[in-house]
């Protein structure tokens, strides 16, 4: 049933227009335009205001054949630099840029999936329970779009969201994350005339940094430093270092503990390193801390899983459970009481200019989707 030429052009429509985050409005539209021949309700609520982008959230609501609970199908419009101009080249089935920008495939693929996916329900009169399409802004900034969405839009309270890259597992568990961004306060003084009046901010962060375990800490938690600022003269003491970080972890107990232990390795720093110098003076840290995301954790018995799995085994395939270490839509739709799987579209090597998916993959993704929506539809799969 998949129209694999439709869906190839409908991908290469996408991602020859521009959408960079907060930049979504062109795409947007042309979304609006594939889908007018299954008259949807059609939504664009606010969070363009809130996020700088030039619209908000597009939200479309396709009425069921069938009288069972609404499903949510969700991806996001936006793409990371570069993602300006982007030339799509197809090559024995498969997509590539031109080698100068990203493809894109992150996320239009699943945008391209759930547009094929609908219009061939419709096309071939397959029932269908209530369709709730969600298509988000500012994913790649920090998933500011699902963040400001307005959810009184939403009717349904379970589904999948497009976003990751193998089409063979579902992705039920996800970690939540703490940012963090601390200003470090030295004392700014001449470093050739009288650096001992000085605190050096960057040596007082670096002693803090140097004392922590990052990366991998075990099996559920990461951290890391991803940034050091210092803004200045050579013959300045530096009296400001600006470090931002971030912590994630499947478990909530150990993401506080990790994320705890950072802070106070800073505060020690401020405190005593002063003191070691045989100084009177006071350094200090300011701390900026914010929960970027829930963690998501879905049984394996919910309708959910049991629907995806099943339609892979309609399919003669096997769908696997994954957990991952990265964040989604997904996580803030679980926040908010939304059990959303992550599942596949075949995208590979994304963020880089290397980005290709196979029309196969996505092909495969539009079966599998097709394939739940029917059981859906038809079986007992409610939470």
């Amino acid at each position: 049933m998949v129209n694999k030429k439709r869906l190839a052009e409908t991908f290469k429509t996408l991602v020859s227009i521009d959408s960079v985050s907060r930049e979504e409005g062109r795409v947007s539209r042309e979304i609006r335009k594939m889908l007018e021949p299954l008259n949807p309700e059609i939504f664009i609520d606010d969070a363009g205001r809130h996020t700088g982008s030039d619209t908000g959230n597009l939200i479309l609501r396709i009425a069921g054949t069938r009288d069972v609970p609404p499903l949510m199908l969700n991806a996001h419009m936006d793409t990371v630099e570069p993602g300006r101009g982007v030339k799509p080249r197809f090559v024995d089935g498969v997509f590539y840029s031109d080698g100068t920008t990203v493809l894109g495939a992150d996320d239009k693929s699943a945008l391209a999936i759930i547009i094929e996916t609908v219009l061939s329900l419709h096309e071939n009169n397959r029932d269908h329970g209530p369709l709730d399409l969600v298509f988000t802004i500012c994913e790649e900034i920090g998933l500011q779009g699902a963040k400001n969405l307005d959810f009184s839009l939403i009717s349904a309270k379970y589904g999948y969201a497009l976003d990751t890259a193998d089409t063979e597992t579902i992705i039920t568990r996800a970690p939540t994350a703490n940012h963090f961004e601390l200003v470090v306060y030295g004392k700014a003084a001449h470093a050739g005339a009288e650096p001992e009046k000085g605190i050096n901010a960057i040596v007082l962060a670096s002693r803090a940094i140097a004392s922590l375990e990052l990366g991998r800490i075990d099996e559920e938690t990461t951290a890391n430093i991803g940034v050091f600022q210092c803004e200045g003269a050579t013959n300045i003491v530096p009296e400001t270092a600006r470090v931002k970080g971030e912590v994630r972890s499947h478990d909530p107990a150990k993401l506080e503990a990790v994320t705890r232990k950072i802070l106070e390795a800073f505060d020690a720093q401020a405190r005593t390193w002063p003191r070691e110098q045989g100084r009177q003076d006071v350094s200090r840290v300011t701390v900026d801390l914010t929960n970027e995301f829930p963690r998501t954790r879905i049984p394996e018995e919910h309708a959910v899983v049991r629907m995806a799995k099943t339609a892979a085994a309609r399919l003669g395939r096997e769908l696997v459970c994954r957990r991952t270490g990265g964040g989604a839509d997904a996580n803030i739709f679980f926040g908010k009481g939304i059990i959303t799987g992550v599942i596949g579209t075949g995208m590979r090597e994304i963020h880089t200019v290397r980005e290709n998916i196979a029309v196969d993959d996505m092909a495969r993704t539009v079966e599998l989707l097709t394939e739940i929506i029917g059981l859906h539809a038809h079986g007992d799969y409610r939470p």
